[in-house]
């Protein structure tokens, strides 16, 4: 039984090949394109459940395309990329991706990291109840998935909205950032809680009127965050 579809998208035929490979072997189904406009058809064809992309590419590079998908799907997105600067990173948080994986990589690596994020999209704690919060004129919606704001639902991406439902959840309770690691991201990603910060500022970018002085997600300095609920 497949894990799940992975599409792959990059321009170097023998690295496609070698993830093909890796991801088969552990039990997914994998398609592949060789730029960003054949990846968007792949993406509308074939409906995939996480996307593996490459920064550099002819045609359309990652960036672009990674909006592009954002536009048309909530599907999580990894990015592959030779550079391991801070910017970089950051513009592919903007661009609204869940996992950023630095060239030289392990295709070990590779499949923990996609399992992991499919984990993550895919998680319904046992005890779920369809529940709504709301702080201010922002309201979320756990039985929809749905956030908005001034009755305008808000586009965001599946990691932005795990983040910002619990916290939600947790309202009035302060969430320290190995909290939030753990609850969003998971054991995986140790004590890197930069993505953390990241993410933050992402989400009040899209659900604060002004970003540098928030009112639904406050920060606790030294400490983490906490969701004012009404």
């Amino acid at each position: 039984m497949s894990k799940g579809r992975v599409l792959v998208v990059d321009d170097d035929k023998t690295l496609v090949r070698l993830m093909r490979e890796a991801l088969s072997k552990a039990e997914f189904d994998v398609i592949t394109a060789a730029n960003g406009i054949d990846a968007l058809q792949e993406l509308y064809a074939k409906q995939p459940d996480l996307v593996l992309l490459d920064v550099m590419m002819p045609r359309m590079d990652g960036w672009e395309t990674a909006q592009r998908i954002r536009q048309m799907s909530q599907v999580p997105i990894i990015m592959l990329t030779a550079k391991d600067e801070e910017s970089d990173k950051l513009k592919g948080f903007a661009a609204g991706v869940d996992d950023y994986v630095t060239k030289p990589f392990s295709f070990a690596e590779i499949v923990a990291r996609v399992q992991a994020v499919l984990n993550r999209a895919r998680q319904v704690p046992p005890d779920h109840k369809p529940k709504r919060y709301a702080s201010g004129t922002l309201v979320i919606d756990t039985d929809s998935r749905r956030v908005t704001k001034n009755g305008q639902v808000l586009e965001l991406t599946p990691t932005e909205y795990r983040l910002l439902a619990t916290l939600a959840e947790n309202a009035g309770r302060v969430l320290s950032h190995e909290q939030l690691l753990n609850k969003v991201w998971g054991y995986e990603f140790g004590e890197d809680t930069g993505y953390v910060k990241r993410y933050i500022w992402y989400l009040r970018r899209k659900i604060e009127d002004d970003p540098r002085k928030p009112e639904h997600i406050l920060t606790e300095r030294g400490f983490g965050y906490v969701f004012q609920g009404d």
